[in-house]
């Protein structure tokens, strides 16, 4: 990729935005920042896609494996790519690009056969499953690659069309990587728009759009929604999270504290389902503090590029100032950084890995949702107390209980009002597993056959036995 440094500002036809590397903070290259105009001929063209791509379900599951072994071919091209415009260390890239070509592996299935109605009259009733048509991919910066791929995997796997909208902050690796899917693929059958807003706000509203799939925030997914109502689009929307990990009285600390850690660190905290906060029984709590602390004050953050890096900067200067906030808030309210706190005095959108104590239950650090390096530690009497809190938030996305007995901490985890719940590990999922939330976290569902099935419409036949 050509290094350039020029920044454009206009949103004119044909336009170019930069993207910045977020550990210098400086452009290094650009993308089409396309017209919202330009939708029409793109979801036409991915109709037009659609007509043949959705008859051969077969030819299907031989291209999505072929795809699946181009990303691989592909890693080393991507992985720096992706580094340079997320962030992330070299090593988590390659990772997302092995999860990106496992999940196209895993859909590479014929979709599911027509099943009959056994229901005692004297008809032979049938249900097929149809494909919706094109849909509408909407994916953040924070895994711009394997989340646009849990998004168009399935969809492509179901019979549709994808038009795919990456962040304005990481579009670079999402536009190489669906070229090289492409190279699989029928013309149009996958199509990246990049571009600033109003771009995806067309996007979800546009009638041809017949499923809209977002992953973000709460407040985009809202409008989203409200976009994709105009011509009643399906919505499956995975919004954020603010999972809370429950210790137990029996947990032991230094055993579980790496795990822990990365649970709430890995990827700089962007993570929809990382830990958000952590509820320590009193007793423990300045232990559990220390040892996070102790990890928090000796990881190697830096450059994503830089080997020794085990974690990089925030993706962005909007999510650094959103951390910063909670983080100063937190500390004018009383609490205390028993590691980091503050902002790394060099070039790029670093934060220091930060450990919070003393934090006020109330305080925004807290009750929202801070997706970055920061973490709050907050200490509980009785174990009821430390349920009732973790569930007493908006968001219900995932959560996670720490012990020795097994059988009490999945107790413990069944109370828990939210999608998912991990004991003595967080945040790690199976290709093969549901993923989705409740309250404000999130509508529908993404993952294993659920995935495909959201993709998917019943199409009944009923046949008389006799003519």
């Amino acid at each position: 990729m050509p290094l350039r440094q020029t920044r454009r500002t206009s949103a004119t036809r044909g336009d170019r935005f930069a993207v910045l590397d977020p550990a210098t903070g400086e452009a290094f290259d650009e993308a089409p920042d396309q017209h919202p105009d330009e939708l029409d001929a793109v979801v036409d063209r991915a109709h037009e896609a659609w007509r043949s791509w959705r008859a051969d379900p077969a030819a299907r599951a031989t291209a999505l494996l072929a795809a699946a072994d181009a990303v691989e071919a592909a890693g080393a091209d991507l992985a720096p790519l992706l580094t340079r415009e997320q962030g992330k260390p070299l090593a988590e890239s390659y990772a997302e690009i092995a999860r990106t070509a496992a999940r196209l592996r895993y859909f590479a299935e014929p979709a599911p056969g027509p099943r009959p109605i056994t229901d005692g009259r004297p008809v032979r009733s049938e249900i097929r499953w149809r494909p919706l048509g094109p849909v509408a991919a909407i994916v953040p910066w924070n895994f711009p690659l394997q989340l646009a791929s849990a998004k168009f995997a399935p969809a492509l796997a179901a019979g549709n069309t994808v038009v795919l909208k990456p962040s304005p902050f990481t579009p670079l690796a999402t536009r190489l990587l669906a070229s090289v899917v492409s190279t699989a693929l029928p013309q149009d059958v996958l199509t990246v728009v990049t571009g600033r807003e109003p771009l995806g706000a067309r996007l979800v509203s546009h009638p041809g759009i017949r499923h809209v799939t977002f992953t973000g925030s709460i407040p985009t997914g809202r409008a989203v929604a409200r976009g994709a109502a105009a011509s009643l689009a399906r919505v499956t929307l995975e919004l954020g999270g603010n999972d809370a990990a429950i210790l137990l009285e029996d947990v032991e600390v230094e055993r579980i504290a790496d795990r822990l850690f990365w649970a709430a660190f890995r990827n700089c905290g962007q993570v929809c389902m990382a830990v958000k906060r952590v509820y320590a029984p009193a007793r423990l709590h300045s232990q559990v503090v220390e040892a996070l602390a102790q990890r928090a004050k000796t990881v190697a953050v830096g450059p994503g590029l830089d080997p020794e890096s085990r974690l990089g900067p925030v993706n962005n200067a909007p999510q650094l100032t959103r951390v910063e906030r909670y983080t100063a808030g937190a500390l004018a309210d009383g609490a205390r950084a028993a590691a980091g706190g503050h902002r790394l005095d060099r070039p790029g959108y670093f934060f220091a890995p930060t450990i919070l104590t003393d934090v006020p239950p109330a305080s925004p650090v807290v009750t929202e949702e801070q997706f970055g390096p920061v973490l709050p530690v907050l200490p509980y009497r009785s174990l009821d107390e430390a349920v009732e809190r973790a569930n007493d938030t908006g968001f219900g996305l995932g959560g996670s209980v720490w012990g020795t007995d097994l059988d009490r901490a999945e107790a413990v985890a069944d109370r828990l009002e939210c999608g998912t719940a991990w004991i003595n590990h967080h945040a790690e999922l199976s290709l093969a597993q549901p993923f989705a939330g409740i309250k404000e976290s999130g509508v529908g569902v993404a993952g294993g056959p659920w995935g495909l099935y959201g993709n998917l419409r019943p199409f009944v036949v009923h046949r008389p036995d006799e003519a």
